[in-house]
């Protein structure tokens, strides 16, 4: 059995504030940070304290080109292409608030989307009329193309946009957004990718990819302090994408910098350590391992993948995806299923306090998304499986997952053997 101590794991538990009492598996919710990333953090809140006007009002300008300059290196982008948000939610939202749609537009999400992500489009379309279209993406799924297909087929010549995730929460699967993002385009879609899972996850080459918009969270995989995300705008959509708040940077004339820039870089007086810290989050990661990030989303896929073939043997169940659509995370059915849907919720309860009780974080998911029922895109018939979704990072190792395959299947009823997905 591997230990922090074995060199399984690529920096042990106490080089993180996380709790060492708890074993954790659930790095994909709202990441973890480094002790030295947060010294990073409170370094520059220090300064701000120091001296408010000077930091905020003379400094903070070119201290955040900094930083951008710095996030754009790491995800292929030019630094005056991104606004830096204090979340992935705000960036979606700040896409979906600007753009106008014409009622009977049609958006399209996926059924494996975000809830937050789909609470915005519902926002949008019952603020302008437009049209919510859902694609239903298969899982289990036996390949990206699968994924791919079932995207394209809800495309009709009414679609303006389509949100599609770089990495699914529910189910953790990785889509094919290198294929999706130009083939939309054919058809007149622009994109807007959910890339809350995508850096520190995935190798990012935005530039090259060229969506008109994505949005990445950075307190997630990257290990920044939390508050820190970012939202790409194509330089084509850049003028009709204004903040949520509105504030002086829109009276601002400065001729050096974009209206994009000006109007995104001051929105109000806020804390901007998180968004300065995640230069020394990139740098302190990147060095962790000899071959750098590369080496790093390799460690952590391979870590990935094996606790889901653990845990996948230990439930008696098989992958529901093939290893290529799997970054960091896994998800992975519970046996016994599927239920009615309040017999599903009270499981989920139950394995949850179980879980919890045993000190493991680990999400349990209803799948599918009971909202999909309540917004009738689904039969109110539907039966739900119940998912357990594993994280693997920098501070994980083999053992962990190996006490959870001990003791997970006695909570979940683990007594027969899937049958293969279709």
């Amino acid at each position: 059995m591997d230990s922090p101590q074995s060199g399984r794991s690529a920096s042990p538990v106490s080089d993180w504030a996380l709790d060492p009492t708890v074993t954790f598996l659930n790095h994909g919710s709202f990441g973890a940070c480094m002790r030295a990333i947060l010294e990073v953090q409170r370094g520059w809140r220090d300064k701000l304290e120091a001296q408010p006007v000077r930091f905020l009002a003379r400094d903070l300008g070119e201290l955040l080109d900094w930083s951008r300059s710095e996030i754009g290196a790491f995800v292929g982008a030019d630094a005056d292409d991104l606004a830096l948000m204090t979340n992935a939610t705000a960036g979606i939202s700040t896409v979906l608030r600007s753009i106008p749609f014409e009622r009977g537009a049609e958006i399209l999400i996926t059924d494996h989307v975000y809830s937050s992500t789909a609470n915005a489009a519902r926002f949008a379309s019952a603020t302008t009329g437009a049209k919510i279209v859902v694609a239903r993406v298969p899982f289990p799924v036996q390949s990206s193309n699968q994924a791919f297909d079932a995207i394209m087929r809800a495309v009709t010549p009414g679609t303006k946009l389509a949100v599609i995730e770089h990495v699914t929460s529910p189910t953790a699967l990785v889509l094919p957004i290198e294929e999706l993002v130009p083939a939309l385009a054919e058809k007149g879609v622009d994109v807007l990718v959910d890339g809350a899972h995508g850096p520190g996850m995935r190798r990012l080459r935005l530039a090259e990819l060229a969506p008109a918009y994505y949005v990445g969270a950075l307190h997630k995989w990257v290990c920044a302090p939390k508050g820190s995300a970012f939202l790409y705008v194509r330089r084509d959509r850049q003028a009709g994408v204004k903040p949520l708040a509105i504030s002086s940077g829109g009276t601002d004339q400065r001729a050096d910098r974009s209206r994009f820039r000006l109007d995104f870089d001051w929105t109000g007086t806020f804390d901007p350590s998180a968004w300065l810290t995640v230069p020394a989050a990139i740098d302190g990661l990147g060095e962790m391992m000899p071959g750098g990030w590369p080496a790093v989303l390799q460690a952590n896929n391979r870590l990935a993948l094996e606790a889901r073939s653990m845990v996948a043997d230990a439930l008696r169940m098989l992958p529901p995806a093939p290893d290529e659509m799997i970054g960091s995370m896994a998800s992975l059915r519970l046996p016994g299923g599927p239920w009615p849907r309040e017999e599903a919720i009270r499981r989920v309860a139950m394995i949850d306090s179980a879980m919890r009780g045993r000190r493991f974080e680990v999400p349990l998911i209803t799948w599918p998304s009971p909202w999909l029922v309540d917004w009738g895109y689904i039969p109110d018939s539907t039966q739900f499986e119940i998912l357990v979704r594993l994280s693997a990072h920098a501070y994980n190792y083999g053992g962990q997952y190996e006490r959870l395959a001990s003791i997970l299947p006695g909570f979940a009823g683990a007594n027969r053997t899937a049958a293969a997905p279709d």
